[in-house]
């Protein structure tokens, strides 16, 4: 605490200068939209937006000096790492902080979790994890480093904070490339102001001396401060801004909608011209006119009249409608389960995707809910190949998906999950697993019999996914060595788990 009389060490967010303000010369111009942008220019997708600029503080300091309503700590897993941002919160925060800490049981990478400020200006501390940078692994980096930004702003949300102070959090010793981090930075919080721009008041950026200069550089891309600077910085934007949330895209997992109302299905010149088609036919299409009886479809379904194809576009149109409510949907009870969760690639190169059935607790979660996080997670990455490697390892009867809920989520899944799946790597079953995986199989889905593999050891798995392609659970590699003997515990588990 201050000596009685003292100046304070902590700075008052609302005596800081704005973006939007610090460009006073580029705000007072007369130029108009209409003189700058002449008919037919492209506008830059991160708009001129005074509202969004005033919200967003630029300030080279100490995010653990700031007072506002949270500030942002950048740490390891277990919450222990020492790096001048966190060992300054440790050191204003007092001790009370580490015995809170404990309390937390650590972090996963791209979590974010809620601490007291204690003897910080700052009300709360929102610490989370960033992940640690390797080049063949970048895009899985990118995900998680967007995830840490979403959840800390998400979590504000949450919590009706006001103001939240940033640090940057792709720390030096976890090697992301600082400007690379600094445009997903960026449009995140760009993004997530845009949308939920009326439940926080200030996002300060607290940068230090070797920070400061890419983030004056990157920042008027992403919140330009006149109709100018929008104009000048359109060029130099990358050319993954990521979607509508600023998630990070891969181009080749973007989906294609193929199907447009009325144009034929295999006509690929047409799909590949894009505007430039004639859309003469949409007026006149079914759905334009409102025609179709979806409850008269539904009973020839049952009665078996309806033909393959309007099978196959009802199936498309009630999987759309679970997509829809997965994207809306608040799903993050679900995540925190870390249940399902995207890792490397097999010897293949087609993408790994990891369940891990003791962390589904069936009994206390909604299923619905669940088949939702599933979509909402799959269906970027079924529309390419890739296998699924699913960890029996230690589950209990709680953690049991029985045959319904697994027949239900077949059948409302697209046609590319089960095309594009490969495998299915069922790791350290038990001899009840295996019967119900044969009658699942043989009486209730078809097509999927073949693609099961049971892995009864992690040294059988490795034959056809290196073990630097998968982050494991700990508890599955212990469970391993103890079973199969201590020769796998020369696989550590990955150090972002």
């Amino acid at each position: 605490m201050d000596p009685l009389g003292a100046p304070s060490q902590f700075v008052d967010v609302d005596t800081l200068t704005s973006w939007g303000d610090s460009c006073e010369d580029e705000l007072n111009s007369s130029d108009t939209t209409a003189e700058i942008f002449q008919e037919g220019t492209i506008r830059s997708p991160f708009l001129y937006n005074k509202d969004v600029n005033g919200k967003v503080i630029l300030w080279k300091g100490d995010v653990a000096l700031l007072n506002c309503t949270a500030i942002v700590n950048t740490s390891n897993e277990s919450l222990t790492d020492k790096n001048p941002v966190s060992e300054s919160i440790f050191m204003l925060a007092g001790p009370d902080l580490k015995e809170d800490l404990q309390k937390l049981k650590g972090c996963r990478t791209g979590e974010a979790k809620l601490t007291k400020g204690f003897n910080l200006a700052a009300r709360f501390i929102i610490h989370t994890v960033g992940p640690k940078y390797k080049s063949r692994y970048r895009t899985a980096a990118e995900s998680s480093l967007y995830s840490c930004y979403r959840n800390v702003l998400q979590l504000a949300k949450e919590q009706s904070m006001s103001s939240v102070g940033f640090c940057v959090i792709n720390s030096a010793k976890r090697g992301y490339p600082l400007e690379d981090a600094t445009h997903i930075a960026l449009r995140t919080v760009r993004r997530f102001l845009e949308i939920h721009g009326e439940t926080i008041e200030k996002v300060v950026f607290a940068v230090s001396d070797l920070e400061e200069a890419t983030y004056q550089k990157l920042l008027p891309l992403y919140f330009p401060r006149s109709l100018k600077e929008e104009s000048r910085s359109l060029p130099y934007l990358p050319a993954d801004i990521g979607n509508a949330e600023g998630e990070p895209v891969v181009p080749e997992r973007q989906i294609r909608i193929s199907e447009k109302p009325g144009a034929p299905e295999d006509n690929q010149e047409e799909e590949d011209e894009g505007l430039g088609v004639d859309l003469s036919f949409i007026g006149s299409h079914a759905f334009a006119r409102m025609e179709g009886d979806i409850d008269k479809q539904r009973k020839l379904i049952l009665q078996g009249q309806l033909s393959e194809a309007a099978l196959q576009k009802q199936h498309q149109r009630n999987y759309n409608r679970w997509l829809c409510q997965a994207r809306s949907e608040d799903l993050s009870d679900i995540a925190s389960l870390k249940a399902l969760y995207q890792t490397g690639v097999d010897n293949c190169g087609r993408t790994v995707m990891v369940v891990v059935g003791r962390n589904i607790p069936v009994t206390l979660i909604d299923m619905d809910k669940a088949i939702l996080y599933f979509i909402h997670v799959m269906d970027h990455i079924a529309v390419k190949e890739y296998v699924l490697v699913y960890f029996h390892t230690l589950t209990s009867e709680y953690n049991h998906l029985d045959s319904d809920f697994l027949k239900k989520l077949y059948d409302v899944v697209d046609v590319k999950y089960k095309r594009n799946l490969k495998a299915v790597y069922f790791v350290h079953p038990t001899f009840r697993s295996k019967v119900s995986t044969w009658f699942f199989t043989t009486f209730s889905v078809s097509g999927l019999k073949d693609k099961i593999h049971h892995v009864d050891s992690l040294h059988q798995l490795f034959s056809a996914i290196s073990p630097e392609q998968i982050d494991f659970p700990p508890f599955v590699l212990e469970y391993d060595a103890r079973e199969n003997g201590p020769y796998y515990t020369s696989y550590p588990p990955s150090p972002d788990l």
